[in-house]
């Protein structure tokens, strides 16, 4: 391990991933030259603005498969892509881009992250379009620097022949001058853009301005299929949301239980925004959540001042704490909550963390538990434990409603 920490990173990306991620190209006979590619990247929402380009897709027929956080489909098969992976390993990669071209799918849209970008886990890849949807704070554990975090996002549109780019982000600006030369399309809510919210089917079942941005973001990226904007929304229209993507959980209670995948100040931010703005009169916001052990410490007490900002009830709790102590993380987001002169609950149990939320809330009020989405485990040490943040929420519902 100490021998581990001693080599650059760099290093194991050009001596370990690289020559890994060329035997796989090799092995699986370069599959992605058989399919048109749309790569989709950002701190968040990369799974939703997948999902939503893939429903487009196969709502007009068009044989398209895709890989997210939440799994891999090929026609009618889903296949898990690991735990905690947006961006599988080059071998399951190719593998599935091999399965891709047997299955005669024409479109595969895939998420591509940061790590999988740095560590050359995409490599081999040329992008027919490549869609950012933002870059905020994240993975500075990694990547060392914001600087180095966008330079490594910015791989991907290097090696995409048509890039969709989002004129509110703060590094729309940096991303259209390093990439001069290259066909943009943009969307917006705010600035000048080629998709703007007029542009937005009129019924949307997704909730939040951050949810508008996807959807543009996918029409945006269609568009330069040559698919029109009337059939995007017609598309759109009917799409249902992604598992752990704001999931509301189906309870006969006076109040409401949401699961969400939020996990970095800004997706934290975006989804209490979006929830406050629903409450009416004394209802409160109530939010559950905690912080990766083993990753980016710096956005622990920025997404501890988000939440003591704008929920009522703040209950931190254990969220892969890894071999990190839950109470000193917790301890670490906490900070920020004070800067708010909120005082958070402190519950290492995740369970009776969402117990205790769950009894708490009132009629009208909303209980969100961000973190974990649709994660299937919780890793304590370096074991995987089995988890559901939904099953967990459904459990305590039904205590709540024995006690009564």
């Amino acid at each position: 391990m100490c021998l581990r920490k001693a080599i650059p990173q760099q290093a194991v990306n050009y001596f370990k991933h690289l020559p890994l991620a060329l035997l796989s190209l090799v092995f699986y006979g370069f599959p992605a030259k058989k399919l048109k590619v749309i790569g989709v990247t950002g701190t968040d929402g990369k799974t939703t603005t997948v999902s939503l380009i893939y429903h487009i897709l196969q709502s007009l027929n068009l044989k398209t498969a895709m890989v997210s956080t939440v799994s891999a489909k090929i026609n009618d098969e889903e296949i898990d892509t690991g735990f905690h992976v947006t961006a599988p390993d080059p071998w399951l990669l190719q593998g599935l881009l091999g399965k891709m071209v047997k299955k005669g799918i024409n479109y595969a849209v895939i998420e591509a992250t940061s790590h999988g970008l740095d560590q050359f886990r995409l490599f081999g890849i040329n992008f027919n379009i490549g869609v950012l949807t933002n870059i905020t704070h994240e993975h500075l554990d990694y990547h060392k620097s914001f600087e180095n975090y966008r330079e490594a996002k910015a791989k991907l549109f290097l090696n995409s022949q048509n890039i969709v780019l989002n004129t509110d982000d703060n590094s729309f600006s940096y991303l259209k001058e390093k990439l001069k030369g290259k066909k943009i399309i943009t969307y917006g809510l705010k600035n000048k853009a080629d998709f703007t919210p007029e542009d937005l089917p009129r019924t949307l079942r997704l909730k939040g301005e951050y949810n508008k941005y996807n959807y543009l973001a996918a029409m945006a990226a269609v568009s330069i299929l040559g698919i029109g904007k009337d059939e995007s929304k017609k598309a759109l229209e009917t799409f249902k949301g992604v598992e752990g993507r704001r999931q509301e959980i189906e309870t006969s209670q006076d109040f409401r239980v949401i699961v969400d995948f939020a996990h970095t100040p800004n997706a934290l931010e975006q989804v209490l925004k979006s929830l406050k703005s629903e409450l009416k009169g004394r209802e409160r916001l109530i939010a559950v959540f905690g912080s990766a052990g083993l990753r980016d410490k710096e956005k622990r007490p920025k997404m501890g001042e988000v939440a003591g900002r704008l929920a009522d009830l703040v209950v931190l709790t254990a969220e892969d704490p890894r071999t990190e102590k839950v109470e000193d993380i917790c301890a670490e987001i906490a900070r920020g909550c004070q800067k708010t002169n909120c005082t958070p609950v402190i519950i290492d149990n995740r369970t009776e963390a969402i117990e205790f939320a769950v009894n708490e809330a009132k009629k009208g009020d909303v209980v969100v538990i961000c973190g974990k989405g649709h994660e299937k485990s919780m890793c304590y040490g370096k074991k995987e434990y089995p988890w559901s943040d939904t099953e967990s929420a459904l459990e305590a519902i039904k205590k709540r409603k024995e006690k009564k």
